[in-house]
């Protein structure tokens, strides 16, 4: 008999010291960005020891860093993560260049989007990390 629970919503951080940056990209993705994957629950962070400790204490589908953000950007913070956290989600990264794509390869980020955030590219980026998250754990 299939349940008529709806799968839990997938939990993503958005990583800033910018609030506005953080509201951006909230409202950027609502809260179902692709209808073929839960909803979405957003946990804010605006600093990177906090967002250490968020990250270690686990539950969440994807990150989201700012590479601006200061004084921990977030591509040093996705690379910190990678190497630190058994298991660490998945990564995206803004960058405030083009020239800085190399840094989000340094980073070993996911995906990367630069600012201006382009709501339609980001919503497209999150989704296709999303994607691959989902059907490892519906395989599982």
């Amino acid at each position: 008999m299939p349940s008529l629970q709806s799968p839990r919503p997938m939990r993503v951080m958005v990583y800033s010291d910018n609030r506005q940056v953080r509201r951006t990209v909230i409202n950027a993705l609502g809260t179902r960005p692709d209808p073929e994957l839960p909803d979405l629950e957003f946990v804010e962070v605006a600093t990177g020891p906090f967002a250490v400790r968020t990250v270690d204490a686990g539950g969440l589908d994807l990150l989201i860093l700012d590479g601006e953000a200061a004084p921990t950007g977030g591509l040093g913070l996705a690379r910190q993560l990678k190497d630190e956290i058994h298991r660490c989600p998945p990564t995206l990264v803004l960058t405030g260049r083009p020239q800085d794509a190399w840094l989000a390869t340094w980073s070993r980020a996911d995906a990367v989007v630069g600012h201006p955030i382009d709501p339609g590219q980001l919503a497209e980026a999150v989704t296709d990390v999303l994607r691959l998250r989902h059907d490892v754990a519906t395989r599982s």
